[in-house]
């Protein structure tokens, strides 16, 4: 089980999920680029070219040059943030690192890379990367060994890509990337595949990612995902504001939040955390921050565990939280939904499907016909927090509920029990 789960109910703690795997990727080969003069005269940090595409993956006129520049500058500090030492606060110390948690990173010794049209940046070391300035056509590709950290820095970058990945994260064992001031990143077509990599994303990873900064970014995505990322994602501060035909962020392994702010408009899931090939895998932990979520399908979708410790979310969706085990902690939660508020349903076989609610305030307003405010195909059990609904159907379940305290309030009345309205149930997608 992920370390993080630590308030789950004792008929939760003899399951045990799995760890993540990691992808081997192919060296390629490697040139030396020239130094850019102007901006200082130290050594350069070599990078390499990414394979060449085909013409049926990539079209010829999305990159007409092989790399552009990455020079290292000491005194790059003083042309982006002057703060030093903000961190992120978190209660959970096992799940975040210190660097994880530093959203002012020290760019003393950062790399420059040069935004240019048409071009790609190869990044194949540990190390900074500072970028500034706009660009069409120009994609970050990371491809280094499996035990480098690589940071991306973003600092007034505005770049809009036609089918490719802005930031593109092949091979290392964790990227972080990291916005200061204001961003733009942009994919106006539907994507083209990297061999047998199906990219779908603006920011696309197949190792870790850490979202940190102080800054925004401002993601468009008209034919596919936001970010998406393949193993592990977390999210410590920062404003990401998506709008996307896909998910808004899509992750494989688990999701874990303790800062940020996340303005998602989505035309699938705002928030989904899925392994096809895993069905252990897939929580979402959120500590902290703050959640503006609207999407056609779910607000925030997890296959195993969805643990809300903290934060303040306001969802409009057709079902606002939806996983095999539903946790709530703490948190300020809004939603309005067309079909449940709070889903419970069996999407991985290990786990029992229950909604459990230890405190926060909760308020979900239900549109009309067959919908459920709290629905649980298992069961319910209410501890304590607030938990305010207004709808036909405000709780339904197919198992017991358990209400061992905290205020519940149906349609302006408070009640004593835990209501079974009887009009919904069973609804979300079947694991077996």
């Amino acid at each position: 089980m992920k370390n993080y789960i630590k308030k789950i109910s004792a008929v939760m703690l003899s399951v045990l999920l799995s760890g993540c795997s990691k992808y081997t990727i192919s060296e390629s080969e490697e040139i030396s680029v020239s130094l850019d003069t102007e901006i200082s005269e130290n050594a350069v940090t070599s990078v390499s070219t990414a394979a060449e595409y085909t013409e049926t993956e990539i079209s010829e006129e999305f990159f007409s040059d092989v790399t552009e520049s990455v020079t290292t500058n000491s005194e790059l500090i003083s042309l982006s943030y002057e703060d030093e030492n903000v961190k992120a606060s978190t209660n959970t110390s096992d799940i975040f690192t210190e660097r994880d948690l530093t959203l002012t990173p020290d760019l003393s010794n950062a790399n420059l890379i040069t935004l240019s049209d048409n071009t790609k940046a190869e990044i194949t070391e540990e190390g900074i990367y500072y970028l500034n300035g706009t660009a069409e056509n120009f994609t970050v590709i990371v491809d280094a060994d499996n035990e480098a950290k690589v940071q991306i820095v973003l600092d007034n970058a505005e770049i809009k890509n036609d089918n490719f990945p802005v930031i593109y994260i092949k091979s290392a064992d964790k990227c972080f990337v990291t916005p200061l001031n204001e961003n733009k990143l942009s994919v106006s077509g539907e994507f083209q595949s990297d061999n047998d990599t199906n990219t779908d994303a603006v920011i696309y990873s197949k190792d870790d990612l850490v979202l940190n900064g102080t800054g925004t970014i401002n993601i468009d995505s008209a034919y596919g995902n936001g970010i998406s990322a393949k193993d592990e994602l977390k999210a410590t501060g920062g404003v990401y504001n998506i709008n996307c035909a896909l998910d808004g962020i899509e992750v494989n392994d688990s999701i874990s939040v303790c800062g940020g702010e996340f303005n998602i408009i989505s035309y699938k899931d705002a928030v989904h955390c899925e392994n096809e090939n895993d069905y252990t895998l897939g929580s979402v932990f959120i500590e902290n921050g703050q959640f503006n979520l609207t999407a056609k399908d779910d607000g925030i979708q997890a296959t195993t565990i969805l643990q809300i410790d903290g934060g303040t979310f306001s969802i409009s969706a057709a079902e606002g939280l939806e996983s095999t085990f539903i946790q709530i902690n703490d948190g300020d939660i809004y939603i309005e939904s067309s079909d449940d508020g709070i889903n419970a349903t069996q999407k991985c076989s290990d786990l029992d499907v229950m909604i459990e609610i230890n405190d926060g305030k909760i308020s979900i307003v239900m549109g009309s016909g067959d919908t459920d405010g709290v629905d649980s195909n298992g069961t319910i059990i209410i501890n304590g927090g607030v938990i305010d609904v207004k709808g036909n159907s405000t709780f339904d379940y197919d198992g017991y509920a358990q209400y061992n305290g905290g205020t519940i309030i149906v349609n302006g009345v408070q009640v004593d029990s835990i209501p079974q309205s009887m009009m919904g149930g069973k609804g979300g997608r079947k694991f077996f």
